[in-house]
C-alpha cells in the first residue's frame, strides 16, 4: 500500500488542523473552520502544453 500526499493547510481558512474525513478517500475536515473538502487527482498535463497555448495567448 502506498501513501498519498496529504494537504498541508485548509484551502478555505489556511489553518493546519486537518483530519481525514469520514466521507471516503481524499476527504479532509478542518477543525478550525468546520469545513470538509475533498482532494482529487484529475490527471497529467501534456508535456510542453501551457495555458497560454490553450487560449491563444488570452488569459
Amino acid at each position: 500500500m502506498s501513501e498519498r500526499a496529504a494537504p498541508f493547510y485548509c484551502p478555505y481558512c489556511g489553518d493546519e488542523d486537518l483530519r481525514p474525513g469520514e466521507q471516503g478517500h481524499g476527504a479532509w475536515e478542518c477543525a478550525a473552520c468546520n469545513r470538509a473538502f475533498q482532494v482529487k487527482f484529475l490527471g497529467l498535463l501534456a508535456r510542453g502544453l501551457t495555458r497560454d497555448s490553450d487560449t491563444g495567448g488570452e488569459i
